[in-house]
């Protein structure tokens, strides 16, 4: 599973209509342009793809709408995670897991749990799994950070088969990838850190960025992958001031409006977020112009 799960994933954005329904014909035009343009694996239903403010059966819309437009058959891995573990482990009961390749959850956050709270969730949802589970570490956005240690204790159940790592620390990525057992899957989850968290072990990227630059994010991740770090510091550079414009009003308003710029689908978020102000499009724009992304 985890060669399967090397390179770069794409963290799906949901496009919305002006009602702030689900713009499935804008998904469809999503899927085929991340799929004909490099993206190793599709991300269902991740943060990015605002889970927090999409009903359940939106999410199980989302899922085989996806399964149903897979024009390449590409792995899925489908966001499964919550800070209610009874509510997550109920809900695996009830998804259709054929086609899934893994199920991506989040650290449980609001709650604040203690390092054993998370271990208990996740080796709960774990056991509940039909697919295996990658774990995903986001403090900027949980608060609660997924220590080594658990991280370790984790990798030994055999349903856990990777850490998505959004730590945004080199520090704990190398930690990581000198402790972690053979086989177990680094993930990065901070695009501008992909190349030299590669360098170290990691296996690739669940990416933001890819919803807009699938084929540049690509090039960038399999060159690392692929030893030659002088061609992947060259792209990861292109990418730094950009994915930065990306977060200044929360995620994922920036990919939003490059999906907008780039034709793709409209920038509507979900309240309590709301669209990229017109001063962040123009940066945009000029920083795609400036790095050569549009003509």
């Amino acid at each position: 599973m985890g060669q399967q799960l090397r390179g770069v994933g794409v963290a799906l954005i949901t496009p919305f209509n002006e009602d702030l329904s689900i713009d499935f014909d804008g998904l469809k035009k999503l899927i085929n342009y991340v799929s004909e343009n490099g993206t190793d694996y599709l991300v269902v239903n991740g943060t990015t793809g605002e889970s927090a403010t999409t009903t359940t059966a939106e999410k199980t819309e989302l899922l085989a709408f996806t399964k149903a437009n897979n024009v390449k058959k590409l792995p899925i891995v489908y966001g499964i995670g919550g800070n209610n573990t009874f509510e997550v482990v109920n809900r695996i009961k009830e998804t259709d897991f054929s086609e899934v390749d893994a199920i991506l959850s989040v650290c449980p956050y609001y709650n604040k749990p203690s390092q054993n709270g998370i271990i208990a969730h996740f080796k709960a949802i774990a056991d509940a799994s039909p697919v295996p589970v990658i774990i995903y570490n986001v403090p900027g956005r949980t608060v609660t950070s997924i220590q080594i240690p658990t991280v370790l204790e984790l990798a030994a159940h055999p349903n856990i088969i990777g850490l998505k790592d959004a730590s945004s620390s080199l520090e704990q990525a190398m930690e990581l990838a000198k402790k972690v057992p053979a086989g177990f899957l680094l993930l990065s989850g901070d695009d501008n850190l992909v190349t030299p968290q590669v360098s170290i072990g990691y296996e690739g990227v669940i990416s933001v960025i890819a919803n807009g630059f699938p084929k540049e994010f690509g090039e960038m991740t399999w060159a690392a992958l692929n030893g030659d770090f002088k061609k992947a510091a060259e792209l990861q550079f292109r990418f730094l001031d950009f994915d930065t414009l990306l977060y200044v009003e929360s995620n994922p308003v920036g990919i939003k409006k490059v999906c907008e710029i780039r034709g793709l689908c409209d920038s509507r978020v979900r309240l309590p977020l709301v669209k990229a102000t017109d001063e962040l499009g123009v940066k945009l724009v000029d920083a795609m112009k400036t790095e050569g992304f549009l003509n």
